[in-house]
This record gives C-alpha cells, structure tokens and sequence, in this order.
C-alpha cells in the first residue's frame, strides 16, 4: 500500500472520516476526481493506494484460491491497519467507502467482521468469490451498509450483485441497494448524493438514514 492521499478537512479537524478505496488499475487520484471532489460535505478523505494498482489478481467473481484467499487477507490487513490509523488520529466516525475492486475489498472487510466502520459504501461491489466458497460472514449486525451496481457494467454483473445483496441481508446488514439500469463502470450522481448523506448524518451524529432520492 502506498502512503495515503489525504482530501479534505484536516485530519483532527473534520467530524467525519472516510477511506476511500480505488477500483482495479485506477488510483487515489482518480478517486478524488470521479468522486470526492464532487461530494459537497466537509470531511476527512483517506485515499490510500494498492501496490501495482491492484488489491488482488482475480476477477471478484472469479473462485476462491488459496493465492486469491491470501491476497484478498493481505489487503484486508493493510485496510485495518489504516482505519486503525485513522482512528488514532481523530476520533470520529468513519467510512470506509470503495469504487469496483476497492467496493469488494470494503464489503470483505465488513464481512470479516474487522475495521469497525460506523458504514460502508460499496459503489459496483459484490463479495468476493462464489457463493459455493467458504467465506466469511461475520458482519456487524445492523451495520449500515449502501451497495450500487449498474446492469450495463462490465465487470460485476447483475447475479453477483444481487447474490451479494442476499447474502449482506442474510448477516443482517441495514442495507439498502440500488442497481442503476444503463449505468456503465462509472460512479453516478445519485451516488455520490448517497455518500454525502451518509457522511453527514455521521458527522451531525446520526445514524444513516440512506434516504437520499435515485
């Protein structure tokens, strides 16, 4: 991983904080264009970057290996650590938020029951694997969880999304999800309104309400 991109309100300043994963050959700084800089909320923004620009090899839908399990624990690792560096630093909620690869690597965090987020974003995210694999489902129970996906994306296709969706409301997920018709591999409008609401209800001590109009 390398060192954060930090966007924002200064660290220790901000009343919210979100670490921001990036999508497979993609980088901090594409995050911050597609997404944060049009997010409209005062907040702390920690983008941090996978060494190659990849958290691991496989396609998300692609079955689990022993190497895709050992990536997959190895980028689990350097998410907790980082969140646990944020919370050392200021001690307010935090989101932990991704686009594509950087959704999957949020949602595998969550389900692993590790990080301990206040919420998680998920934008064109599914879990990793297939629903035949062992994998973890330790989610906090009633975690506040948003998942989007688009039926014209390329790379998770409709059933992992919605395979995913079962399986977060099987671990108890306060979840809602939105599968846009038409969107591509891209971050809509309407979701980045979804993550400036659930920023600021954090940052206003709410609990997310997730309410925000498609």
């Amino acid at each position: 991983m390398t060192a954060p991109l930090q966007h924002g309100v200064a660290p220790g300043k901000a009343r919210v904080t979100c670490v921001f994963l990036h999508g497979r050959g993609q980088s901090p700084e594409e995050m911050v264009e597609h997404v944060i800089r049009h997010l409209p909320v005062e907040a702390s923004f920690v983008l941090p970057g996978a060494a190659g620009r990849s958290w691991y090899a496989a396609r998300a839908i692609d079955p689990l290996t022993e190497v895709t399990r050992a990536e997959l624990a190895a980028a689990r690792a350097q998410v907790v650590g980082l969140l646990a560096e944020v919370r050392a630093a200021s001690n307010v909620p935090v989101v932990l938020a991704g686009f594509s690869q950087g959704a999957c690597l949020s949602l595998e965090v969550a389900c692993a029951g590790q990080g301990g987020a206040e919420a998680v974003v998920a934008f064109t995210g599914c879990r990793v694997g297939r629903p035949e694999d062992a994998r973890p489902t330790a989610l906090p129970r009633d975690l506040p969880v948003y998942l989007s996906g688009g039926d014209a994306d390329p790379w998770i296709p409709v059933a992992a999304f919605a395979e995913a969706v079962a399986d977060l409301g099987r671990q108890g997920a306060a979840l809602r999800a939105d599968l846009f018709p038409g969107r591509g591999h891209e971050v809509s409008a309407a979701e980045r309104a979804m993550l400036t609401s659930v920023l600021s209800d954090l940052a206003a001590g709410r609990r997310p309400a997730m309410e925000v109009g498609r």
